[in-house]
């Protein structure tokens, strides 16, 4: 009745907290010293936010250092804008999402699973190889920083560690790449009180498209460019950079010097991927490892804390029994494979039809039947705000979870 799980992210995290408390005895492995990293997905989604509440968390939740987004607001030039989703419109019980540092986020859900007498997380532990016996995955072999080596066996190994996952590439399962025609660049400037702070701002025009994210003591930028373009970028140099985003968001004029030079802009190679099946015997592959999402929508880290509560909700029980058959853990890729196409097709029209014309000098903003039907009927901005928010299938916690 063990699990191991590799990779302390969000998804990791997760999942360790809930079969913990199910009885279930589990090691994270997190390769690094600390969960601090820049530019991490920061993003709490309403139903994460509601699964919190579910775990007994939400009061600690709430006293982590966090900024809200409510409306996802398209200017167009002027002081016209429209407003593409409404997250106030939701029915939930948070309607709107929240922006913690994801450091802080895994340092709670840490915090909470040490709590359970079965939970262990193994900082500066990285998993270095699966043991495998008779075709069936029996634990992984692992290196400290330190450089001490060991073996931890498990009834079933997690694969946590993201879309570049060493557990699924030696299970050899390959993904299923789809086309993605751009990559993204982040960096931040000063906030200021009078930057609006509860709006997400896409920018276009000019062949660039920039998104504005307020937080609690910065704004977060994203830059959304063409596929391999980064060499470019950087070629241009930091003047070149500069004066691009002063003149695609002039009110940003006067602080963009705080960018000091190009190693303050973190490139981000957009992938878009799923594999066709989660699972070998003895290994499941969730979150980014079984799909790699694309930053449009900022759905990426739901996704996988979805994924995290669907698995504890479908192999607790049978790793207390002591064994989980092949045909439980595709359960797991059966319950989230229809949500993760329909976000991954999504997100590919949002690519093809939003992010790429605009890169492109085609166009200068989202498409103008889109605009007009959103001015027309203030009311259909429920509907991205509902597919960001929530999505097509919330999972919840399981009733051994709750608090």
């Amino acid at each position: 009745m063990s699990c191991v799980i590799i990779g302390g992210g969000p998804a990791g995290m997760v999942l360790g907290l809930l079969l913990a408390r199910g009885g279930v005895d589990v090691t994270v492995l997190e390769k690094h010293g600390d969960f601090l990293r820049d530019f991490r997905g920061d993003t709490v989604h309403p139903t994460t936010l509601q699964l919190l509440d579910e775990l007994g968390l939400g009061e600690r939740f709430a006293k982590l250092p966090q900024s809200r987004l409510d409306r996802i607001v398209f200017p167009l030039g002027g002081d016209e804008e429209v407003c593409v989703g409404d997250l106030r419109r939701l029915r939930v019980r948070h309607p709107y999402i929240a922006m913690v540092p994801q450091w802080d986020l895994l340092t709670m859900l840490a915090e909470a699973a040490a709590e359970e007498p079965t939970f262990k997380l193994r900082m500066r532990t990285e998993a270095t190889d699966l043991i495998r016996e008779n075709g069936v995955v029996r634990g992984v072999r692992y290196r400290t920083a330190d450089g001490e080596t060991g073996e931890i066996r498990a009834d079933l190994t997690v694969a946590c560690d993201g879309r570049w996952s060493i557990a699924r590439h030696q299970a050899e399962l390959r993904p299923k790449e789809l086309p993605v025609p751009i990559d993204a660049w982040w960096f931040r400037l000063s906030r200021k009180e009078s930057d609006r702070p509860t709006a997400l701002m896409p920018y276009a025009g000019a062949g660039r498209f920039m998104v504005v994210i307020p937080r609690e003591q910065h704004l977060q930028l994203g830059l959304i460019g063409r596929k391999g373009s980064d060499p470019q970028l950087r070629a241009d140099g930091l003047t070149h950079f500069r004066r691009n985003v002063a003149e695609l968001i002039p009110w940003l004029a006067d602080r963009v010097d705080e960018v000091e030079s190009m190693d303050d802009v973190k490139f981000l190679e957009v992938r878009l991927n799923r594999l066709n099946r989660w699972h070998v015997d003895g290994l499941l592959c969730i979150g980014d490892a079984a799909h790699a999402m694309s930053p449009m929508g900022g759905v990426g880290i739901n996704l996988a804390v979805q994924d995290a509560v669907a698995a504890a909700t479908l192999l607790a029980h049978p790793l207390r029994r002591g064994r989980v058959t092949s045909k439980e853990l595709a359960k797991v890729r059966a319950r989230r494979l229809l949500p993760t196409i329909a976000v991954q097709a999504v997100q590919g029209i949002m690519h093809r039809a939003i992010a790429v014309p605009i890169v492109s000098g085609v166009r200068s903003g989202p498409p103008k039947a889109f605009v007009r039907l959103m001015r027309l009927f203030p009311a259909a901005s429920v509907v991205p705000a509902y597919l960001i928010g929530v999505g097509l299938r919330p999972e919840h916690a399981p009733a051994f979870a709750r608090r």
